[in-house]
């Protein structure tokens, strides 16, 4: 694969990257003109957050449970 597209497409292998970036376009659909009222714009951004809160916890757990201090690589 090219250098600069392993670049680009890197931080989606992050779940993390992968639901705020979801997040993200569900916002702006409901700018985009599509038929989202904010009711599910809310819902979909705080599911969002809660997914990348225990996300960030299951990883913090799984730190110290192995005694590392730094994250591995890759999801």
């Amino acid at each position: 694969m090219n250098e600069q597209v392993r670049w680009w497409l890197g931080p989606l292998a992050s779940r993390k990257v992968r639901v705020a970036l979801a997040t993200v376009v569900a916002a702006f659909a409901a700018q985009w003109g599509f038929n989202v009222t904010e009711e599910m714009v809310f819902t979909i951004l705080g599911v969002g957050a809660a997914l990348i809160l225990g996300i960030a916890h299951e990883d913090a757990g799984r730190l110290s449970a192995t005694g590392k201090t730094e994250p591995s690589e890759g999801p």
